[in-house]
């Protein structure tokens, strides 16, 4: 059979309270993922993501390893239904930040113990590399990425202006990472600029910026007795918009990734010039999914987050396996 989907693993801000439940209650391959999770823990990380407090779940070292759960658990559940590995239908996976955790632990080159400890660790690295400094991360919607990167190269001159990009998501969309009185300084010039909007997000700490990088030494040290395997299929990383499939690049780009910027734009565009018919979305919500279909790519766009979500791909793909 050619190979003609993307896998696509959502990152931090597409975590809800009881994502995965009907997952956890249906399905006993699902049940698996979550109780291994919670062991490799030693602390019962499901009880909060279907039951705990939207505040309890959106800190980072829980909403981490719970959006990698969840994912994991419908690619699990998937595979007993199809009887198959992903890695026989599916040409290429990627993911958003933390997604890049999931995507490798979906093609067994991180082992699901390791990605859950893993992704504790990165959690806490990325909390407490900014203890009692005040910081901020915004949405800019409306400007495009060198019209962003023209208004910083007017601040970036000053030592004490620390604003960077985060995450390049999609034309009209781009995230800026930082102090806060950096960013509260350059969201007037954005305004004046023709900022459609600027969106706070509700996350504990300024990811994909060099503020992150004392949370890069953590990480280092982390994956240093991590076994990560040559990846079986196509694995598309965050840092360099390509494909790589060293073990110990991975490892090298999945430490710089702490602080670099997320390319997700120029992954997407990547993976729409690859052959690919299909891109499929395997986690909590539709966030990728909203940013591909403002890219207005001619593929395909899927969705796994439910039992029914699952059913439906098995129709389609399993006539082809």
């Amino acid at each position: 059979m050619k190979k003609s989907i993307t896998f696509v693993f959502p990152g931090q801000g597409s975590q809800r309270v009881g994502m995965g439940l009907e997952l956890y209650q249906s399905h006993e391959k699902a049940r698996e993922v979550f109780e291994i999770v919670d062991e490799a823990l030693q602390q019962k990380l499901s009880d909060i993501i279907f039951n705990g407090s939207d505040d309890e779940l959106k800190l980072t070292y829980n909403a981490q390893p719970a959006l990698m759960a969840v994912s994991m658990a419908i690619v699990k559940v998937l595979e007993h239904e199809l009887n198959s590995k992903i890695s026989n239908f599916v040409d290429i996976v990627l993911g958003h930040s933390l997604g890049e955790y999931s995507g490798l632990c979906s093609i067994n080159s991180i082992d699901l113990v390791d990605t859950a400890k893993v992704l504790r660790v990165r959690g806490n690295a990325m909390q407490n590399a900014v203890k009692d400094i005040e910081t901020r991360m915004i949405a800019v919607i409306g400007l495009g990425l060198e019209e962003i990167e023209s208004k910083l190269l007017m601040f970036n001159k000053d030592d004490s202006f620390i604003c960077e990009v985060a995450n390049d998501n999609c034309p009209g969309q781009v995230i800026l990472s930082g102090l806060k009185p950096s960013l509260d300084k350059i969201e007037d010039e954005l305004k004046k600029f023709g900022a459609r909007s600027i969106i706070d997000l509700q996350v504990s700490a300024p990811f994909h910026c060099s503020l992150m990088k004392p949370a890069s030494v953590e990480m280092k040290e982390a994956l240093e007795n991590v076994k990560i395997k040559k990846p079986s299929i196509r694995f598309l990383n965050n840092v360099s918009a390509d494909f790589i499939s060293n073990p110990e690049e991975i490892k090298s780009k999945l430490i710089e990734q702490v602080y670099k910027r997320v390319r997700w734009r120029e992954s997407i565009l990547k993976v729409s010039k690859s052959n690919i018919k299909t891109i499929v979305e395997v986690g909590s919500g539709k966030v990728l999914t909203g940013l591909n279909k403002r890219m207005k790519i001619s593929q395909k766009l899927m969705n796994l987050d439910s039992m029914a979500d699952i059913e439906n791909f098995v129709k389609i793909v399993g006539e082809n396996l």
